[in-house]
């Protein structure tokens, strides 16, 4: 077995992992002005839809919650360069939520049960399938004070927003604003996969293929389903959880009736100051990530992404929450490398806030089972592919 030392890992650091954040950062740029100022062009012709600018604790509803807005700024100042809404998943593959206006006072609600209504409207005899754990309804009534715009035939059925009907607006106006924008030789509709608008980019770097996806932003709540904070776990304070959860979470558009939990600022915060007692967390995350995207899972479609690695890492913080658990940067990789082999074998991968919702439940097992055996491959001989 050829193993490695720390001072391997860290020339892997500056040679491969800090030139691939410096070629992703350029395409993030890139793509941040394009999608920006196609954003600020559909918001033109239709308010409910606001730039990307806007996203985040720069959501005009926020303008009268300050303290929000400088906690924010506190946590993540020096840390975080990107616009809270684009998540990288792979380097040629960003996810940009879209966020919506308009939608005041948000409050959980016991909701009907049954719907027995096509996309189109029309009655059917049996009702709609129910949301899973990740997923819930989402009904004009849940808001205290929601714009008169919202009461649209074109996106609310039976008194729900629904989301297909949400993306095919959004769809017509984005399409529009890529004409009036003088954007058709950097930007060109993909077609769509289910209920996601997808685009592709010309960067300086590459091609990057972005999915569009409008979000209601909820800020100052937490949803009843995500039981987080769990008892007895000292990673994150008591204190930082509390802060983290005044962030709320965010309803993303991205099937044809059900909205999609996302969590995407909590673990934006959680990431960025993941090291604050000087440990290693984050370089083993790059080097993880690197890795999985050079060897065991390459492609711009892969079945595990980088989102999947930032839950394994959060679990296993959880887990090992003491300052002296990530000290040893070799051992640290590995032991991330051997969880991460752990939960693609056995295709099994827990939200982290949703904790009964598997993350790869519907991921292709044959490649789950291809990438197992990739990463097991490095745990024989992890130094012949360091060096």
């Amino acid at each position: 077995m050829t193993n490695f030392t720390d001072e391997d890992l860290d020339n892997y650091l500056q040679n491969q992992v800090d030139l691939r954040h410096r070629q992703v950062s350029k395409s993030v740029e890139d793509v941040q002005k394009i999608i920006k100022d196609l954003t600020a062009e559909v918001s033109s012709k239709d308010a409910r839809f606001q730039s990307i600018a806007n996203s985040g604790v720069h959501n005009a509803s926020l303008k009268d919650q300050p303290a929000l807005v400088s906690k924010w700024s506190a946590l993540l100042r020096g840390r975080c360069a990107y616009n809270p809404a684009i998540q990288v998943l792979t380097p040629t593959l960003f996810l940009i939520s879209v966020p919506l206006q308009g939608l005041m006072g948000y409050k959980e609600r016991r909701t009907r049960q049954w719907r027995y209504y096509t996309l189109s409207g029309s009655r059917l005899l049996s009702p709609v399938r129910e949301p899973e754990k990740l997923h819930q309804w989402l009904e004009l009534e849940s808001f205290v004070n929601p714009n008169q715009e919202w009461h649209d035939a074109r996106m609310i059925i039976e008194g729900d927003i629904v989301p297909a009907k949400v993306v095919n607006v959004f769809k017509e106006h984005l399409e529009a604003s890529i004409k009036t924008c003088g954007l058709t030789s950097k930007v060109s509709m993909l077609e769509s996969v289910g209920s996601v608008v997808r685009v592709a980019v010309e960067t300086s770097e590459a091609q990057i293929e972005v999915e569009l996806v409008p979000t209601v932003e909820l800020m100052n709540y937490w949803p009843k389903r995500a039981r987080w904070p769990r008892l007895f776990r000292r990673w994150p304070s008591t204190e930082r959880a509390r802060c983290i959860k005044s962030f709320g979470f965010n309803l993303m558009a991205t099937s044809n009736y059900h909205w999609l939990l996302s969590f995407s600022r909590a673990e934006q915060v959680l990431l960025s100051n993941i090291d604050e007692d000087g440990g290693c967390r984050r370089k083993c995350y790059r080097v993880v990530r690197q890795l999985k995207e050079d060897v065991w899972c390459p492609g711009s479609k892969p079945v595990i992404t980088a989102y999947h690695l930032q839950t394994l890492l959060f679990w296993t913080c959880e887990k090992y929450p003491c300052t002296r658990d990530w000290r040893d940067f070799r051992g640290c990789v590995l032991r991330l490398v051997q969880k991460l082999y752990k939960c693609v074998s056995q295709h099994y991968l827990r939200h982290y806030f949703v904790r009964s919702h598997n993350l790869l439940k519907y991921s292709n097992t044959n490649e789950l089972d291809d990438v197992a055996k990739k990463i097991n491959n490095f745990l024989d001989n992890p130094g012949t592919y360091v060096h």
